[in-house]
């Protein structure tokens, strides 16, 4: 099932998730750090989605008080809320 995230207060603009039987599929982040959303991705594909929450909940990026690995948890808690 694709789901759209619009993450807030980092620089990437949009999360697009694929999950499927509670593993995440795919993630492409749109705008952020190129190098480092991609590994993101890369490194979450096949993950399930609590593993992924519990590993990157609360990261920060500088003084911004969340990072676009917190933003992929607060996107993935908000899917599970809305597709329990």
């Amino acid at each position: 099932m694709e789901y759209r995230y619009i993450p807030k207060g980092v620089c990437s603009r949009e999360m697009i998730l694929d999950v499927e039987d509670g593993i995440v599929k795919s993630l492409k982040i749109v705008g952020g750090c190129a190098g480092n959303t991609q590994g993101i991705s890369k490194l979450v594909e096949g993950m399930k989605v609590e593993d992924v929450i519990e590993k990157l909940k609360g990261i920060q990026c500088g003084m911004k008080g969340t990072s676009c690995p917190d933003q992929l948890t607060k996107a993935l808690e908000t899917f599970l809320s809305e597709n329990k």
